[in-house]
């Protein structure tokens, strides 16, 4: 008695079945959200209208990290660290070369813009 299977034998395709694209973008169906060059989704928040008000008056992200990034160095720079296990010292020198490669391209940035 031999069992046949339904298997599909082994494929390889290297265009869809279907060729075609919507080009027209007001044809596009945006049920998923906003539609934009460049979108970014930060996560849900419970104060969406508070955190929108310190990003315009504040600033960014990346700024606030910037103000939080120079305000450890500076603690660093006066604390004490031979109290510090070697742990939490290698924390420290991974912190202060993070913040010095950041410093670094600020500064490429800074020329590159100058040019």
């Amino acid at each position: 008695m031999s069992s046949q299977s339904n298997a599909q034998p082994f494929q390889f395709q290297l265009a869809p079945d279907r060729l075609w694209q919507a080009i027209n973008p007001w044809t596009w169906n945006v049920d998923a959200g906003p539609v934009g060059l460049i979108n970014v989704n930060i996560g849900e928040t419970k104060y969406p209208q508070t955190e929108r008000a310190i990003l315009d008056e504040v600033g960014s992200y990346g700024k606030q990290l910037g103000h939080i990034g120079d305000a450890l160095e500076v603690l660093i720079r006066h604390l004490d660290l031979k109290d510090l296990n070697r742990a939490e010292q290698d924390t420290l020198d991974v912190l202060k070369g993070d913040l010095a490669q950041i410093r670094g391209i600020k500064t490429r940035e800074a020329l590159r813009s100058a040019i």
